[in-house]
């Protein structure tokens, strides 16, 4: 692979990470949302193929393997099946969406300002992608802090886990194939547990807004 490609590959496929938060921000619907999960989950698979690819290393081909089996169809397989169906596919966020974006833009210009000092004038293209995986954990905990409903949050998590994977990927050439595959049973798991406790709101209360929940007393 020619650097050039090389170059281009990585600034897509980080690009379409950046591009897929900021659009799950601005969207309303969980739906919507959950489809746009599931393609950043694809791009976070196609960057981790690009670095195996470039090199030349066949485990970190697995673990975009991995990627895209769990982050791109799993995981909103389940929250599209066992979420949503008992859920309001409508979020009325703490932020309207022009809000939501200005937010998410600036805390973009803020991954990148942290990151500049690391990384100096580099032409490296995965050094110049890292502000990337800091702005997806910062819009992580936006979706966390604006979102109302417990699905929504799920989304943010995921969001955050994502650039949390981003920058493990781009920072250390990847992660071993036993590390990634830990991590991704784990946060399987806790998708899993929160989508019981999710149903359980659901049928108990009526509904999984937390603002409401909060309001609740003995």
């Amino acid at each position: 692979m020619s650097e050039s490609l090389y170059a281009q590959l990585i600034s897509l496929t980080a690009g379409t990470l950046l591009l897929t938060a900021a659009l799950i921000v601005w969207r309303r619907s969980l739906r919507a949302s959950v489809r746009l999960l599931a393609i950043q989950g694809i791009a976070l698979a196609g960057l981790v193929a690009v670095l195996g690819w470039h090199e030349r290393t066949i485990e970190l081909v697995l673990v975009s393997l991995l990627v895209l089996g769990l982050k791109a169809i799993v995981l909103p397989l389940v929250l599209s099946r066992n979420v949503l169906t008992h859920d309001d596919d409508r979020e009325v966020p703490r932020l309207n969406p022009t809000a939501s974006l200005i937010f998410a833009a600036l805390l973009t210009m803020l991954a990148y300002i942290v990151c500049r000092p690391w990384m100096g004038d580099t032409d490296d293209p995965t050094s110049r992608a890292v502000p990337i995986g800091i702005a997806l954990v910062l819009i992580g905990f936006l979706l966390l802090i604006t979102r109302r409903r417990a699905a929504s949050q799920l989304i943010g998590f995921l969001v955050l886990d994502n650039g949390i994977a981003t920058v493990a990927f781009l920072t250390a050439t990847g992660v071993p194939l036993i590390v990634e595959l830990g991590a991704s049973l784990d946060v399987l798991l806790v998708v899993l547990i929160l989508q019981v406790l999710t149903g359980r709101m659901q049928v108990k209360f009526g509904g999984t807004d937390l603002d409401d929940l909060t309001e609740l007393k003995d």
